[in-house]
């Protein structure tokens, strides 16, 4: 089979590290090259991974890759997925899609209007236990779903997240999105309002939210509570959770998405470590992304569900500030 080629634009998500790790991993996949606007981190990268570093996003753009990874800081995902779609590649961007409704419609357009393929990253709707627990939904198993109750908690992250010009936003807009978008996939219905209370109760330094808690109502009438915060201390001995609790008609539905881990007790370091050793979703993620591609399929997540899914975050902004409940209105 014919490798398919790629290329990384924008390298500041930590996420890169694993995909990049991935794709050298895939015989039918060939990386031609990666750029970032910071050098340093570009030349880094390039030496680490072995792949070829371009001075310039044109440069990157202008080779043979049939799509681009996006990994950027959020208030970058707009001018490198727009010009990628431009350069005729297929787009891969990390979440959150963007950082406002604007540029991520455009965003859309765009790659429609260019013939290309716009998938937005995330990556959980890989996990097996959660693909068990949409299968479970779907079968009727415990019958309507009435409310749901999850978390998305993590640790602090550093550099450029707590930087609101780069982040577009804190907790909310970093965790919101992964959760919802799963509530969306597994309720098969859409989020119509939001209410949130939204603050930094963990680190009030800077001008950032570390901490909310997101109410839904989707179309369906279901009614959901979302933890998206970053409460986690750089002692707790995991760095975060995905878990939901769907409760039905007809019963309870507990899942735990990144439950698979080993917990070791240590007089060395005088605290309990878990380390996950549990199945992985970064490669499932991508190689539905490159299959898809490759075969000329709609891509699993798309742009739009990026978008649905943001918009949540974006209105929870809102409803905090205002006090009152918000209608998401697309």
């Amino acid at each position: 089979m014919k490798r398919m080629k790629m290329a990384v634009a924008g390298l500041a998500h930590s996420h890169v590290r694993s995909y990049l790790r991935e794709l050298a991993a895939m015989a039918d996949v060939e990386v031609v090259g990666l750029y970032d606007d910071d050098s340093t981190r570009r030349d880094d990268y390039a030496r680490r991974f072995g792949v070829p570093a371009f001075e310039t996003l044109q440069e990157l753009l202008e080779t043979d890759a049939s799509a681009v990874v996006v990994c950027s800081e959020n208030a970058l995902h707009a001018r490198y997925v727009e010009a990628a779609a431009k350069a005729g590649k297929h787009v891969l961007c990390e979440k959150p899609l963007g950082i406002s409704l604007g540029e991520m419609k455009r965003m859309i357009d765009t790659c429609r209007r260019h013939g290309v393929q716009l998938m937005t990253a995330y990556p959980c709707r890989y996990l097996p236990s959660v693909a068990e627990a949409k299968a479970a939904v779907d079968r009727g198993d415990i019958g309507d779903v009435v409310a749901v109750k999850a978390t998305n908690r993590g640790r602090r992250p550093g550099g450029w997240f707590v930087r609101k010009p780069l982040s577009g936003g804190g907790a909310v807009l970093d965790h919101t999105v992964h959760v919802l978008d799963l509530m969306r996939w597994m309720l098969r219905s859409e989020p119509v309002e939001v209410y949130a209370e939204v603050g930094a109760l963990f680190d009030r330094t800077g001008d950032i939210d570390d901490a909310g808690i997101v109410h839904v109502r989707f179309a369906s009438g279901t009614n959901a509570v979302l933890d998206p915060s970053w409460s986690r201390s750089p002692s707790f001995p995991v760095g975060g959770d995905v878990t939901l609790e769907l409760i039905g008609t007809k019963g309870v539905l507990e899942l735990d998405a990144l439950g698979q881990t080993n917990e070791v007790c240590s007089e060395a370091s005088g605290k309990t470590v878990r380390a996950y050793w549990g199945d992985p979703m970064d490669g499932p993620m991508l190689r539905a992304f490159i299959e898809a591609v490759r075969d000329g399929r709609p891509v699993p997540v798309t742009g739009e569900d990026g978008l649905r899914s943001a918009a949540v975050a974006l209105a929870a902004y809102e409803a905090a500030e205002r006090g009152a409940p918000v209608r998401i209105e697309l």
